[in-house]
C-alpha cells in the first residue's frame, strides 16, 4: 500500500513524550497525544497535536502509535486491556513500543497485535531528554524489515541515529545491556568518587583527565542528568534475563542490590565530579 505520512499518536506525552511531538508536527506529521496527566496532554496541544481521551479514542485516529510509558504492565494495559489501542487500530497499523519493557513483554504483544493484523515495532530510545529536546535519540529496533522501514520514517523525525537488531524483542535486548553497561559505569563513579575525595584531589580536574584516558565513558560525560530514577528497574529486567537463560552473573547482582540507595546518594550527597552542588 502506498503511504504518505503516517498519522501518529503518542501514548505517554511526558518529559520524553513531548519533545517527540514537537519534532513530529515540525516534520509536518498529524500527532494525536494521549496521557493521564491533564497537565501533558496541554502542553501537546500547545506544540500542535490533537489529544485523545483514552487509548481506544487515539487507536481510531491513527496508523502508527508510539508508546512511552513507564512499565510492562502499562504497556500491557493500553495495548491489550478493553479499552485499550488494539480494540480499534486499523489493520496494517504498527504499535512502536518505545517503553523500556522486558523482551518477553514485546514478544507477547507482537503475537496478540498480529491476531489482529496490526504489527509491533520494538522501539527502545537511548541518550535522555536533553537529546529529545534537540531530535538526537538513539532508536534500538527490533522488527521486520517492512515495520522496520516505516519506523525509521516516523522516529527520524527525533533521532540521529537508528539501528536494526534484529526480530521483535532484540531491540529491548539491546536497551537491557546499554543499560545494564550505564550502571555499573554509574556506580562505579560513585565508589571512585569517594575514593577520590579523600585524597584531596580537584574531582572535576579529575573527571577531565579522565575523558582523556581509558577511564573515560558516556556516564562520566553524562554525570549531571544520571538520576538513577529507572535504574532498578532496569537491573530487574536484567535479573530476570539472567535467570530465564540460566546464568550466574555476580555483578549483575550486586549492582541490582546498589542502585537501590544510588537515587538518593545522587540527589542528596553525590562525589562532585562536576564541580557543582546536587
Amino acid at each position: 500500500m502506498t503511504r504518505n505520512k503516517e498519522r501518529v499518536g503518542i501514548v505517554g506525552a511526558g518529559r520524553m513524550g513531548q519533545p517527540m511531538v514537537k519534532h513530529l508536527v515540525r516534520h509536518g506529521y498529524a500527532v494525536t497525544a494521549f496521557d493521564i496527566s491533564a497537565d501533558n496532554l496541554a502542553k501537546t496541544r500547545e506544540l500542535g497535536a490533537a489529544t485523545a481521551a483514552g487509548p481506544a479514542e487515539l487507536g481510531a485516529n491513527v496508523d502508527f502509535v508510539i508508546l512511552g510509558v513507564g512499565y510492562d504492565a502499562e504497556v500491557n494495559q493500553v495495548t491489550q486491556s478493553p479499552g485499550g489501542l488494539l480494540e480499534t487500530l486499523p489493520r496494517g497499523a504498527v504499535v512502536a513500543v518505545s517503553s523500556t519493557v522486558a523482551p518477553d513483554t514485546v514478544k507477547a504483544l507482537a503475537a496478540r497485535a498480529a491476531e489482529r493484523g496490526v504489527g509491533v515495532l520494538d522501539a527502545p530510545i537511548c541518550r535522555g531528554r536533553w537529546f529529545a529536546d534537540e531530535g538526537k535519540l538513539l532508536a534500538l529496533f527490533g522488527g521486520s524489515a517492512e515495520v522496520v522501514d516505516r519506523g525509521r520514517k516516523v522516529y527520524g523525525t527525533f533521532c540521529s541515529d537508528m539501528v536494526h537488531l534484529g526480530e521483535v524483542g532484540h531491540g529491548q535486548v539491546a536497551k537491557a545491556m546499554n543499560n545494564l553497561l550505564l550502571w555499573i559505569n554509574s556506580i562505579g563513579l560513585i565508589e571512585a568518587g569517594r575514593i577520590a575525595e579523600s585524597t584531596g584531589i580537584d574531582l572535576p580536574s579529575l573527571r577531565e583527565a579522565l575523558m582523556m584516558s581509558s577511564g573515560k565513558s558516556q556516564a562520566l560525560e553524562d554525570w549531571e542528568q544520571t538520576s538513577f530514577t529507572w535504574a532498578l528497574k532496569d537491573m530487574q529486567i536484567v535479573s530476570m534475563m539472567a535467570d530465564a537463560a540460566g546464568l550466574s552473573l555476580p555483578v549483575t547482582g550486586a549492582v541490582r542490590e546498589l542502585v537501590k540507595d544510588a537515587r538518593r546518594v545522587k540527589a542528596t550527597n553525590p562525589p562532585g565530579w562536576s564541580g557543582k552542588p546536587a
